[in-house]
């Protein structure tokens, strides 16, 4: 079942009411204005469908996404399928990919976590993004776990550039080409060890995260350690994740991707036991604001409300697969 969305007509829905109609769902006017618990999986996917299409023309610009829910024993409901296979510019949100062939090579003992990288001045990317162009001291070096960790929680931009340092471009690419992405791909520059983040497609990006989660993309351990990551509290909290307690945050791995006029974020919403409910990959640019990085831009916005109503509507769904529970971080007072 998939619940197809057009975004060019839906640009015109003046009420949610019209958009249970154009997206051929039985979804209530209530469905995306008041997110309440679905008592099934299509009746969920209904009401994510509807505030999908309610919150792209509110924010207007350029969507594609892909949005699935669980069913059971059954292949998951195709909630939103927006030009879900069209190849785009991913930025951030390839770090996920990046990861995913780095964490294959520790899987095949060819690189740990425990192994050392070293921190350059040449490598540090000037003011980007993260915390290592703060530092302020080079040369320095951190473990190699440490980088993933920068890479995912805080989206570091020189994290990028060493990871490329233990997997070069062209390996990179080949490793998720062998995985079954051939459309995740980096962008190769003269430098072997240095790339652009390159493109991915909604679908891809979404069959990666349920790849990942269901244990065949990666060792228990290394899927472990990179949901952690993207589940943990300093992971990002400006979209998806932003209307909601510290507890309900921990349900949802999310990585987000800004770079220009472009805002996106894909991830995964657990059930309370830690089996995975909902996956979404949503890519927007040429909204307003392009110089706004922060909660107040449309895009943003739009995921933060988007993000409230997907966690509610699966709220009484059982997930399907194994399951990931967080591990329990709290702030500490030093000591």
């Amino acid at each position: 079942m998939t619940i197809r969305v057009n975004r060019r007509a839906a640009l015109g829905i003046g009420t949610v009411a019209t958009a249970g109609t154009v997206l051929g769902a039985a979804a209530p006017a209530s469905a995306a204005g008041r997110p309440r618990v679905a008592a099934t999986p299509a009746e969920a996917a209904a009401q994510v469908a509807a505030s999908y299409a309610q919150e792209t023309a509110r924010a207007g610009g350029n969507w594609q996404a892909y949005v699935s829910v669980a069913n059971g024993a059954a292949a998951p409901l195709a909630a939103v399928a927006d030009e879900a296979d069209r190849r785009i510019e991913a930025y951030s949100v390839n770090k996920i990919a990046v990861a995913v062939a780095v964490l294959d090579k520790v899987d095949r003992g060819l690189l740990t976590l425990a192994q050392r990288v070293d921190v350059t001045a040449s490598i540090v990317i000037p003011g980007g993004d993260g915390i290592f162009s703060l530092d302020g001291a080079y040369p320095s070096s951190v473990t190699l776990g440490h980088a993933l960790a920068a890479l995912l929680t805080v989206s570091d931009d020189t994290a990028v550039r060493l990871c490329g340092l233990v997997c070069p471009a062209a390996e990179l690419n080949q490793i998720l080409v062998a995985k079954g992405f051939p459309n995740t791909q980096v962008q190769p520059v003269a430098n072997p060890n240095r790339f652009y983040l390159g493109t991915s497609t909604p679908r891809e990006t979404h069959d990666l995260l349920r790849k990942l989660v269901g244990g065949t993309l990666l060792s228990a351990s290394s899927t472990a350690f990179l949901l952690g990551l993207l589940r943990s509290p300093i992971a990002f909290t400006d979209g998806v994740r932003r209307e909601m307690s510290s507890a309900e945050r921990a349900r949802v791995a999310t990585k987000a991707g800004w770079f220009e006029t472009a805002r996106h974020e894909a991830g995964i919403v657990f059930d309370a036991t830690g089996a995975p409910v909902l996956t979404y990959a949503l890519f927007a640019d040429g909204q307003a604001g392009a110089g706004d990085f922060g909660a107040t831009h449309p895009a943003v916005q739009a995921r933060a409300r988007m993000g409230r109503v997907f966690l509610t509507a699966v709220a009484g769904l059982a997930g399907v697969g194994p399951t990931h529970r967080a591990v329990v971080q709290r702030p500490s007072n030093g000591g």
